[in-house]
């Protein structure tokens, strides 16, 4: 669980609790820093307090969500206010509680989460691609992925068909570390390839679409 707060009682608070739970915390006191640490390892929830030092859980929840980023996020806010919650929903929040709260009430919501995403898969073709344990498989064995690879496997698989441009999934799946060279997209392309086609020199599924960029082949199913 990545739980990003910048009110130090109320991460200790959110911490015990999740451990006697049986839950591993990792902790974040601001957008920054829950992004280094989602470069570290995809946690199975992310706990969004609203009001960040750096930024807004509102911009860091459609920040992640644009990057392809599908992991559940519960919002926490001092706000009572349904217009708070609306937003936070639209712009990709699964759950929301309103502070302050009981801590048995944050770990039910969290342990319903857990059991809404148990399960959630895309297929396309042979790719298996298992959302909430953040696995890929290829006719039936998993394929390990880098956090990065996998972002921007979950980016293509978003829309497939789409065609992204470069500078699309650049700004998507690296954001502000991407440093504008889209030869970076490139090459994470042909790692995704080497990994997941069958013959990575005539792809079947991450497809190049000439002066334009890539897309993911359709057909695709929801398991």
């Amino acid at each position: 669980m990545l739980v990003v707060d910048d009110e130090e009682s109320l991460l200790e608070l959110v911490a015990y609790n999740l451990q006697r739970n049986g839950m591993a915390p990792v902790l974040a006191r601001d957008g920054a820093e829950a992004l280094r640490r989602l470069e570290e390892r995809r946690p199975q929830v992310i706990i969004l307090d609203v009001m960040l030092p750096d930024t807004d859980g509102f911009t860091l929840c459609r920040h992640l969500r644009e990057r392809g980023i599908q992991t559940p996020i519960l919002m926490l806010t001092a706000r009572d206010s349904e217009i708070d919650k609306v937003l936070g929903l639209e712009l990709g929040a699964d759950d929301y509680v309103t502070k302050p709260f009981s801590p048995r009430e944050l770990v039910a919501r969290i342990k319903a989460l857990l059991r809404r995403t148990e399960g959630r898969r895309q297929q396309i073709g042979p790719i298996v691609i298992d959302y909430a344990g953040h696995e890929v498989y290829r006719d039936g064995q998993r394929v390990a992925l880098t956090p990065t690879e996998f972002k921007l496997l979950a980016t293509l698989a978003a829309e497939p068909g789409r065609a992204f441009t470069r500078q699309e999934l650049l700004d998507r799946v690296w954001g502000e570390e991407a440093f504008g060279d889209p030869r970076t997209v490139d090459v994470h392309v042909r790692h995704l390839r080497e990994k997941l086609e069958r013959n990575p020199s005539q792809p079947e599924w991450i497809l190049t679409v000439r002066g334009h960029g890539y897309k993911l082949n359709s057909p695709v199913a929801g398991l």
